[in-house]
């Protein structure tokens, strides 16, 4: 089964990260292109600009709200059904996200969904 892990994009990439993905919809802040090593940028499966903008406006406040709500646009999208077949060879999928809050970003929510999805085609 595929590992799936998450890495802020300003920390170093290392081997173990196997196949690194980026997860978000915009490109990380002060992040030069020559840079940043990533293996496949999957804007589709990130929170949709509405969600996200929702979200800013109050984030401590909003949390678990939030993951509810991305959780049920994730479930909702096409893209991911394909996401999940693209980095299901790989023995380590890293999900490479921006935010600066390590304990609430979206990352977390994507990783959670990806490892119940990828569990259930296992069996």
């Amino acid at each position: 089964m595929t590992r799936i892990k998450i890495k802020r994009a300003y920390e170093k990439p290392e081997p173990d990260d196997g196949f690194r993905v980026f997860v978000d919809r915009l490109w990380p802040r002060g992040m030069r292109k020559e840079d940043f090593r990533y293996d496949l940028w999957a804007k589709q499966i990130a929170p949709s600009a509405a969600l996200r903008r929702w979200y800013h406006e109050d984030m401590p406040g909003r949390w678990e709200e939030f993951g509810r709500r991305y959780a049920a646009e994730l479930r909702q999208s096409p893209a991911v059904a394909e996401f999940v077949r693209q980095i299901a060879g790989n023995d380590t999928v890293t999900l490479v996200y921006a935010s600066r809050n390590a304990l609430q970003n979206h990352a977390l929510i994507l990783q959670d969904y990806l490892v119940k999805v990828m569990s259930v085609m296992t069996v």
